[in-house]
């Protein structure tokens, strides 16, 4: 089974609903603002800008009713993506500068400090080989996330607006 998302209007599943079973990339198309959901099945990222940009939190199966205090958006997602369920291992490079260059560690599991245990001072490409992965900003998988899935990116400043350092990493594990 995939995933299934309801988005309302109102807080606390008020107002008018749409439901979601695949990437959106506009939700106030649909809906004229979204302020809470329910994942009924699936992990989803959602996005406080249209197109997938933005901030980002990855929801899993559960009810949101209002953004704020539950995943510290000040207003309302904007657009949401399916997060695939991968079967099998996992395995991405890390690399200390861009465009693959520097210290390169490979990493099969969580990690919850890249400074810590690789002794790099950043990363800043890397190659996500299979998978979907998390990167944060600070250790221990707090702060901004941003959502990786497999393929190459030669230079990690690009993903952000501004010049947000990854100094964490988790496997998105959840079904």
């Amino acid at each position: 089974m995939s995933g299934k998302i309801v988005f309302f209007e109102g807080r606390n599943f008020q107002g008018r609903s749409y439901e979601c079973i695949s990437d959106c990339s506009e939700i106030t198309s649909h809906l004229s603002r979204c302020s809470s959901c329910k994942v009924e099945s699936g992990t989803f990222m959602v996005y406080d800008q249209p197109n997938y940009t933005g901030q980002q939190y990855l929801l899993t199966r559960g009810e949101y009713p209002e953004y704020q205090n539950t995943i510290g958006f000040n207003d309302c997602i904007q657009s949401c993506r399916i997060v695939p369920v991968h079967k099998g291992p996992f395995k991405m490079r890390i690399y200390e500068r861009a465009n693959f260059e520097g210290q390169m560690h490979e990493l099969t599991d969580d990690c919850d400090s890249i400074q810590d245990h690789y002794h790099i001072s950043d990363m800043q490409s890397c190659n996500v080989m299979e998978g979907y992965w998390l990167m944060f900003e600070q250790p221990n998988y707090e702060g901004k996330m941003f959502y990786l899935k497999p393929g190459k990116y030669r230079n990690l400043k690009e993903i952000s607006s501004d010049d947000t350092r990854f100094n964490s990493v988790r496997r998105i594990t959840e079904s």
